[in-house]
């Protein structure tokens, strides 16, 4: 009592050529895909960078003036102006790092929106030329299949 079993290799071969998938419209929506991907990379990164910079700036400048506070002075009210000193000018130049990180997110907001109107316009082109594909494949299938 040998049991068979049915190749279905034939007939999924048949079933799959009824049915033409179109692979480059897969590969192309891919390589798209992974364009856009770069293109928001690079825009995280060169935000990144910038933050970096000036986060580093502001240390920078924060232990300079550090530097210039920590220094002996002669009277103790010297003590009291250097600190207020330090106070006032470490707010001043909070203000302008906290200005030059706004503007850092401001540009990549504007990139990252300008990237995606693009790539939903690019999408939207691909997908009318897809569906058109599809439909006139689709039509030549079934005309194949009710000529036989």
């Amino acid at each position: 009592m040998a049991k068979q079993t049915q190749d279905f290799t034939a007939a999924m071969k048949d079933i799959m050529g009824a049915f033409p998938v179109d692979t480059k419209a897969m590969e192309d929506a891919f390589k798209n895909q992974a364009a856009l991907n770069e293109k928001l990379s690079g825009v995280a990164l060169d935000a990144a960078e910038k933050s970096a910079e000036i986060s580093s700036n502001w240390t920078k400048t924060t232990l300079a003036k550090l530097s210039d506070m920590a220094k002996a002075k002669a009277e103790p009210a010297d003590y009291a102006k250097a600190m207020t000193d330090f106070a006032s000018a470490n707010a001043e130049v909070a203000a302008e790092n906290m200005a030059a990180f706004a503007e850092v997110a401001k540009k990549v907001q504007m990139d990252t929106v300008e990237l995606m109107m693009s790539a939903g316009k690019d999408l939207q082109e691909d997908a009318s030329k897809a569906v058109k594909k599809a439909t006139d494949d689709m039509t030549a299938a079934a005309k194949k299949a009710t000529a036989k």
